[in-house]
């Protein structure tokens, strides 16, 4: 009894942190007010609690689809009587562009005893959360404020009035110049829920608290439905396939995943000097056999796949200069890697999906679809 409550302790100060954090993240990216200031790097005095009010636009509904999303992975659990564990919420210090948290989880306490319970649990939480933040950013798009809006964020521009645009998003070494990328379900409520008029330039959407909060949600809602080992995409695909054909296509787009990130990579240009070179290959190459790592193969054939994307990557930037990836997945292939694993554990008992699961997997695909963002957070 005495570790059950020291356990959901623990679990109540993690979520109090993670709000914390994530609010004074959200008062930086959505209204520019830096609880840390960063030269020096020390507490900002200018920081008000009004100020933190503000953050509360971002991490309220953020944290809401969060909440929604691991809620139903612990309800769909518990009515298959499956033990599970509340949501662990996961802070992250509100330092330079963090967004205070690295999501939530939870823990399933007993072992899973069937490919549809585990499917059922683990597209529960994708959907849910989906339909949060489908609500979120609709709101977000049918009450956005006037175009003038954004001279309460950034009062030098007024003096180029809403053309603004043409005169501030210029190369400069002392701002740091940030855009979001869209997703399709992004622009499609752009374009049919939104004025035209008071649409944001992609360089300001951050500071739209709901839009910010609904976009990153879709981030996130996507990464989880990753066809991969134990991600919630893993889950719906094994129920799909089962343990032999998804290791296989879980593998391959694991493959996929990690080649498309490293395009690109600036530190790994031929045009690079060749001291920066004689560091970053060796570097870029170890990165990807860790990767690899993940695949669960002889050490012979995890060196063959890193070799065999790292060159691959050489040819496609050699042949098409402009094609680029993201580089920040590289974290996140090297999470799934080193913690995730790539294959799913087999269930004792291998059923498969009634119609029912199949249409709610089809749907969990549609999620996928829509709410991919191939470069999130670009800063051109």
């Amino acid at each position: 009894m005495r570790s059950e409550q020291k356990r959901i302790l623990i679990q109540v100060l993690l979520f109090i942190t993670t709000f914390f954090t994530t609010t004074l993240a959200g008062a930086e990216w959505c209204y520019g007010k830096l609880f840390i200031s960063i030269f020096p790097f020390a507490y900002n005095p200018d920081f008000t609690f009004n100020d933190f009010l503000l953050g509360m636009q971002f991490s309220v509904p953020f944290l809401a689809i969060l909440t929604v999303h691991e809620f139903g992975h612990y309800f769909t659990a518990l009515s298959h009587k499956v033990k599970s564990s509340l949501p662990y919420y996961i802070p992250f210090p509100p330092l330079f562009l963090s967004i205070g948290t690295m999501g939530a989880v939870i823990r399933l306490r007993s072992r899973v005893p069937s490919t549809r319970k585990n499917f059922d649990i683990g597209i529960a939480g994708p959907i849910a959360g989906f339909i949060m933040a489908l609500a979120i950013l609709y709101y977000g798009f049918a009450t956005l404020p006037p175009a003038e809006h954004i001279f309460t964020i950034h009062p030098e521009y007024k003096q180029y009035g809403l053309n603004y645009a043409d005169h501030v998003y210029k190369p400069s070494d002392s701002i740091i110049n940030v855009a979001l990328g869209k997703n399709l379900l992004f622009t499609f409520l752009e374009n049919t829920v939104a004025d035209p008029e008071r649409v944001p330039n992609v360089h300001e959407m951050m500071h739209y608290p709901f839009l910010f909060a609904g976009f990153l949600a879709l981030v996130f809602t996507s990464l989880n439905l990753l066809p991969i080992g134990q991600l919630d995409g893993g889950h719906v695909l094994y129920g799909f396939l089962g343990f032999k054909k998804h290791r296989i296509v879980a593998s391959v787009f694991f493959v996929a995943f990690i080649l498309y990130a490293g395009l690109g990579l600036e530190w790994i240009k031929l045009s690079q000097p060749a001291d920066v070179l004689v560091i970053s290959i060796p570097v870029y190459g170890l990165f990807l056999y860790s990767c690899f790592m993940g695949l669960g193969l002889p050490q012979r054939d995890t060196i063959m796949y890193a070799a065999a994307v790292f060159a691959t990557q050489y040819l496609i930037m050699f042949l098409f200069p402009s094609v680029s990836g993201y580089s920040g997945w590289l974290v996140f292939g090297f999470i799934i890697g080193r913690l995730v694993g790539v294959a799913h554990p087999p269930t004792e008992i291998e059923q498969p999906l009634d119609f029912k699961r199949k249409i709610l997997g089809w749907i969990a695909l549609v999620i996928f679809v829509v709410s991919f963002t191939p470069q999130p957070i670009n800063f051109p």
